[in-house]
């Protein structure tokens, strides 16, 4: 089976909405529970992605209205870190996890953030350390571990640590003009 992932719109945020409030029920996959998986969230983070950012979505390879995958990140917003995209979230549908779902459309973002934004030098993530898989992912695509913030994510099993972890745009062209 092939995924195509390819830029959201608008049109998508009904479907970005079933996908996140199913991957928060059944998962764990990302850090806000079902109930805080809310429309003016989803609007929000597609709004400022589309903006300024990038997101991309992959649809059911049976139901075209469904969305499996989502992923997005934007700049951080001071101009001093402008040559950064954070706010990255990535949610696949549960019932399509370890099928390369992730890898495809994690893979169309970097590929587009190398060809096209030669002024984006890293694209910022934060994964729990108990996202082992993801986390193997990540760095199979380059992303390498910055750290560890220890006890930052409240479970019931406890407090876990966040991994931060950024790639290194190889297209990145300085701009030799920053505000002083």
């Amino acid at each position: 089976m092939t995924f195509q992932p390819r830029p959201a719109t608008f049109q998508d945020v009904a479907a970005i909405y079933d996908l996140y409030r199913e991957v928060a029920r059944r998962s764990g996959g990302i850090a806000r529970k079902e109930e805080e998986i809310t429309m003016e969230y989803i609007e929000e983070n597609l709004e400022k992605a589309l903006a300024t950012g990038f997101c991309f979505v992959i649809e059911h390879p049976e139901n075209t209205a469904e969305v499996i995958a989502e992923i997005h990140c934007r700049p951080l917003g001071p101009r001093a870190f402008r040559h950064v995209l954070g706010e990255l979230t990535i949610a696949i549908h549960p019932d399509f996890q370890g099928k390369g779902v992730g890898k495809t459309i994690f893979s169309q973002l970097l590929d587009v953030i190398r060809r096209t934004r030669p002024d984006i030098y890293r694209v910022e993530l934060v994964t729990s350390e108990f996202n082992v898989g993801g986390q193997v992912l990540y760095q199979r695509l380059g992303f390498v571990v910055e750290g560890r913030m220890e006890g930052r994510i409240q479970t019931r099993h406890g407090m876990e640590a966040d991994i931060p972890m950024a790639w290194f745009n190889p297209n990145y062209v300085e701009n030799k003009q920053v505000d002083q």
